[in-house]
């Protein structure tokens, strides 16, 4: 098969969708790798790598797309990338599809392109293996991009996230008890703040209550609307982590809400990459992270983990490699066939849209199954 590696052409997006090590595994087992020049620098990568484990350095975004039968990316496709793919081609990514423009899902089904996504690759008890560790990844960022944003120079309110002893610390609240706010959760308590976590799954919300680090435990509350409001007005670090696979982020907290937050305090959107679950939250990127809204600072990055790129890339294509593997050695539509989690994470298969959120979203009914 012809496996393409381009470069993400997004802003401050470092990581990249294959390392040197899986197509070093690809080409040796007959495979033909073509990897755009630069494409893994940003996660500390040479071009020299790829070229020691057999793939073909190419030199522009047309080449690496016109050669592919399979395009391993992180982000999901802009519209000139789906113009640059073969027809039949397939896609791979964390793409997001339920909330990209209606143009790029209008431009894959004419080209009759297959688009996997990543985050919604399911096994058979639920769990999400390739988002999974991304979610980790973030969940541990981000009481160090808290710390940051509660200082004065980043416009925050002067507040050490820990306290010091006879000075309180900060009030944390996180919406959303999966496997990004448990990450967030163990950092947060680690880091001596003070902790509230609201979910509707009452067995995680049990799981919590038996963490204790540093004689501390995080305050667990379900998330229904009056415990939001509740926790809301004294939260000086809120951070939305809601996920519902598939579908847009549903709005748990309101501009409403917002406006009673206490002034320069923190929100930290992680569901931004999927709409975002606060109603005054829009995207930002890693060069410019932040603004102001009813005066609460708000960081809504939707590839937060971009930053810590090696790291990021190598953790996802861990948890990736076995469909790429089936992928390659099966051909697009005998993995699909053989593979339950693969076949769940496909959003359209030969330009048909097989995800119902993807075709709610849109409007879409014709060619869905």
């Amino acid at each position: 098969m012809n496996i393409g590696i381009p470069r993400e052409c997004r802003t401050d997006e470092h990581r990249v969708g294959l390392t040197p090590a899986g197509v070093a595994l690809l080409t040796g087992a007959g495979h033909k790798c073509s990897v755009e020049k630069d494409a893994g620098r940003g996660a500390g990568f040479a071009d020299q790598d790829y070229e020691r484990a057999g793939g073909r350095i190419v030199y522009s975004p047309e080449e690496v797309y016109g050669r592919s039968e399979l395009v391993l990316k992180v982000e999901g496709p802009t519209a000139q990338e789906i113009d640059q793919m073969q027809d039949a081609a397939a896609v791979a990514g964390f793409l997001h599809l339920a909330v990209a423009p209606r143009e790029h899902i209008e431009k894959m089904r004419s080209k009759k392109i297959t688009a996997i996504a990543y985050e919604l690759v399911q096994d058979d008890d639920g769990s999400l293996p390739v988002l999974i560790p991304l979610s980790q990844l973030a969940g541990r960022m981000t009481p160090h991009v808290a710390a940051n944003l509660l200082q004065n120079n980043h416009g925050g309110k002067g507040i050490l996230l820990g306290g010091v002893p006879g000075v309180a610390p900060a009030e944390v609240v996180i919406i959303g008890a999966g496997t990004y706010g448990l990450a967030a959760a163990l950092e947060f308590l680690s880091a001596g703040a003070s902790l509230y976590v609201l979910d509707r799954d009452l067995a995680r919300l049990r799981y919590l209550d038996q963490v204790t680090i540093h004689g501390a435990r995080p305050v667990t509350m379900v998330s229904h609307s009056f415990n939001i409001q509740k926790v809301v007005r004294f939260a000086d670090v809120l951070v939305g982590a809601v996920l519902q696979p598939g579908e847009r982020a549903p709005i748990v907290v309101t501009q409403a809400l917002v406006k009673t937050m206490k002034p320069r305090s923190i929100i930290l959107d992680v569901s931004i990459d999927q709409g975002g679950c606060v109603e005054t939250s829009r995207p930002t990127t890693h060069r410019d992270p932040t603004f102001l809204a009813e005066n609460v600072i708000h960081y809504c990055v939707p590839n937060m983990t971009s930053v810590v790129a090696r790291t990021a890339t190598h953790a996802f294509n861990n948890a990736a490699w076995p469909l790429i593997w089936k992928i390659a050695h099966a051909g697009i539509g005998g993995a699909i066939e053989e593979s339950h989690p693969l076949r769940r994470g496909t959003m359209l298969h030969l330009g048909r849209v097989t995800n119902p959120f993807v075709a709610a979203a849109h409007g879409i009914k014709e060619g869905m199954v």
